[in-house]
């Protein structure tokens, strides 16, 4: 059974998905404006310094001179001797902090390493916007937020750690999940003379126009929530159409008003897309955090909490306003487990702290298409129209989505080139139909990981961990160990 199990994880070269990849765009800011907005730094369980360094607005101009503070944090708790490694957080579209506290395994290691440990902000997110309060009113200064840039601001970084002469030779592993984890592996791509190693943990680059079906993820979020029950994702594809029939009258929009104990009662139309594509994020959100043990990431959660949530979700034959009371019974779970929650906030659920310059990118080069049908989710049939997606950025930010960018700067068809990787993907992740599930060279691996959420392998050890991401961290320790050595002997 070990064996096999090992076999699973990691010898995948003749694996193929049955569907391909999904969206970031709308879910995965959303994702991150919650994570920000319910952690707590101020009961934070790791400690660092704060540091700054000066970055150039713009890395590829000889005419534009700005500067910015980056800011990125440390702990030199375990640097005890010269060269030791450093490990490096490659910073999502949000407030570092909050990552470096759900990044458990680079401080788990860390000791058994003796590395230093760095976490670097991404620009225009955070404290590290490049223009204060004006980065985001001015669309021209806005068109520096690129993963390009940001990739540039975390190698001058390096490079700066490095020019002291105690870590000259320090090799550099970076770590990232979701979209860290693509900054992660594009970094060791694009600079491999510079960046070591890379754990890309729930990275999905692939999940791109051409490069995967638009409605693969919404496939992944109807098979966890049926593994909870078979009964639920059919109430919940059912509840549309309800919710639809009872909203078509001013008394309906008041019974749900009420009986949800919306924090403003239902108006209109857009109300009512605005309350769907609410629940749609829900239930996107629900199976990307569907950890086997409670959890504040981005709110305070049970074990399982799809498992949870589909517990009221299981009498096929509810119908009209039975079947819309039993979604908000459940739904419960996600908005308000603790039941401090006064009112339902359909409108903001996740005020735009940190991630509002991920919008943005999805609209420039961060184009990630997500569709469903209707048929094979659990969703209402919402086609991927780009000529429509398109009209509503330029209507937006003046700018024109580049569908292709991101495969023509990092590649997505051909990744042959690629060495000292680990890309894992968790299968109840929906993001992981994008992510690399095929050994691309002996050193460049995928790990499956059949009980795994949304980059789990990157979060602290618990004792409710499955075997598949155990087994996937001590794989992550045995790559590392190799990738020092292998630089270690070159010098």
């Amino acid at each position: 059974m070990w064996l096999q199990n090992i076999l699973f994880l990691i010898f995948v070269a003749l694996w193929q998905p049955t569907s391909q990849y999904i969206p970031f765009n709308k879910f995965y800011g959303n994702f991150q404006k919650q994570l920000h907005n319910q952690n707590e730094l101020h009961n934070a369980k790791y400690k660092y310094q704060i540091k700054t360094i000066d970055m150039p607005v713009d890395h590829f101009s000889f005419s534009v001179s700005d500067t910015f503070k980056l800011r990125y944090l440390v702990n030199n708790t375990w640097q005890q001797e010269n060269n030791a490694p450093i490990f490096f957080y490659t910073g999502n579209e949000g407030n570092i902090e909050t990552f470096a506290q759900n990044t458990g395994f680079m401080w788990e290691i860390a000791p058994d390493f003796g590395a230093l440990l760095i976490f670097s902000e991404h620009r225009y997110y955070g404290e590290s916007l490049p223009y204060g309060n004006k980065s985001y009113t001015d669309f021209q200064k806005l068109g520096y937020l690129t993963s390009e840039q940001a990739l540039a601001d975390f190698i001058d970084l390096i490079q700066y750690l490095r020019s002291n002469p105690k870590n000259a030779h320090s090799p550099v592993i970076v770590f990232g999940g979701s979209y860290g984890g693509m900054l992660s592996s594009w970094i060791r791509m694009k600079y491999p003379h510079i960046v070591q190693g890379a754990i890309a943990s729930s990275a999905p680059i692939l999940h791109f126009t051409g490069i995967v079906e638009c409605e693969a993820a919404a496939r992944i979020i109807q098979l966890d929530f049926k593994k909870a029950d078979p009964s639920c994702p059919k109430l919940i594809r059912k509840s549309w159409n309800a919710i639809t029939n009872i909203l078509s009258n001013d008394a309906g929009k008041m019974w749900l008003s009420d009986n949800w104990k919306l924090c403003q009662p239902l108006k209109n139309a857009s109300d009512i897309k605005q309350l769907k594509s609410y629940l749609q994020d829900i239930y996107f959100n629900l199976a990307m955090v569907n950890y086997p043990n409670k959890a504040n990431f981005l709110a305070p959660l049970p074990a399982y909490p799809v498992n949870a949530v589909c517990k009221h979700l299981t009498n096929e034959s509810l119908t009209g306003k039975e079947l819309v009371t039993a979604i908000h019974n459940a739904i419960n779970v996600f908005t308000n487990y603790t039941g401090e929650v006064k009112c339902l906030d359909f409108n903001d659920a996740q005020p735009e702290l940190d991630a509002r310059g991920w919008p943005y990118q999805a609209c420039t080069e961060m184009v990630m298409p997500f569709c469903s049908d209707g048929v094979n989710d659990m969703f209402e049939p919402n086609p991927w129209n780009f000529d429509e997606y398109s009209k509503n950025c330029i209507q937006k930010y003046s700018v024109k989505p580049q569908p292709n960018l991101i495969c023509k700067q990092y590649g997505c068809t051909d990744l042959s080139t690629a060495t000292n990787i680990v890309f894992s993907n968790g299968l109840l992740d929906p993001w992981s139909s994008g992510g690399v599930v095929r050994n691309l060279s002996s050193s460049a691996v995928a790990i499956i990981i059949p009980e795994g959420a949304h980059h789990l392998d990157l979060r602290s050890s618990d004792t409710n961990d499955p075997y598949s991401v155990v087994l996937t961290r001590k794989y992550h320790r045995y790559f590392i160990k190799q990738w020092i050595k292998e630089y270690r002997n070159k010098i």
